[in-house]
């Protein structure tokens, strides 16, 4: 079975653990958080939570587990009500955090997309070699922070709605960069991968080391 209908079985399949009910409800509750900033702030809001929304999806395509599904999608709504409630201006420091763990959780993300797709070896491979994992996740949590000063940028220039300045662009590249290689240290170690739908056997729920 090639890679692409397998990842299309892992959206579709039913939840199988409360856990997996959990990371659910939080893609729904992604798609609601759009709906309540239309309603209640604004276009432009609306478009920054729209924005979260792949994040919130691409973990039940690639079939990551539960708990790491859960906090994928919590850090991203998260990331982007900050915004919506002008909590980075507000509270200046909590740009850091954020840099740190979103970009490690994308670029964790990014690497299992990528092992889905057989750019690079699943975790559970016997090609897996654990720098490989390290260099690959870092270098796309390198590219994911390079994309979000991007999109700040474009925000800052035509949107007015975020504080974008030299430091700030550079401080947080650099926090994302710690974020992404945290991220490929984990990858490299914790399996945090779960059994595609076409598999009769349900994942278990917690994480487990990478042999």
């Amino acid at each position: 079975m090639s890679r692409r209908p397998a990842m299309v079985e892992n959206f579709l399949r039913p939840a199988r653990s409360p856990s997996a009910v959990a990371a659910d409800a939080v893609r729904v509750a992604g798609l609601l958080s759009v709906v309540v900033a239309a309603v209640w702030f604004d276009l432009t809001d609306a478009g920054i939570l729209a924005l979260a929304l792949p994040a919130l999806v691409v973990p039940r395509f690639v079939g990551v587990r539960p708990a790491f599904d859960i906090v994928c999608g919590l850090t991203v709504l998260i990331a982007a009500w900050s915004n919506v409630v002008d909590l980075y201006r507000g509270l200046p420091a909590w740009d850091i955090p954020m840099h740190l763990v979103c970009t490690a959780v994308l670029a964790a993300l990014g690497y299992i997309a990528a092992a889905r797709l057989d750019v690079v070896p699943l975790p559970e491979a016997e090609s897996f070699r654990r720098r490989t994992a390290v260099v690959v996740t870092t270098m796309l949590g390198l590219a994911f922070s390079a994309v979000w000063e991007m999109v700040e940028w474009v925000g800052k220039a035509f949107v007015d709605t975020v504080y974008v300045t030299y430091d700030d662009t550079i401080g947080d590249m650099v926090v994302g960069g710690l974020g992404a290689v945290v991220a490929g240290l984990v990858v490299a170690r914790v399996r945090l991968t779960a059994l595609d739908a076409a598999s009769a056997t349900p994942e278990r729920v917690g994480l487990t080391r990478v042999r």
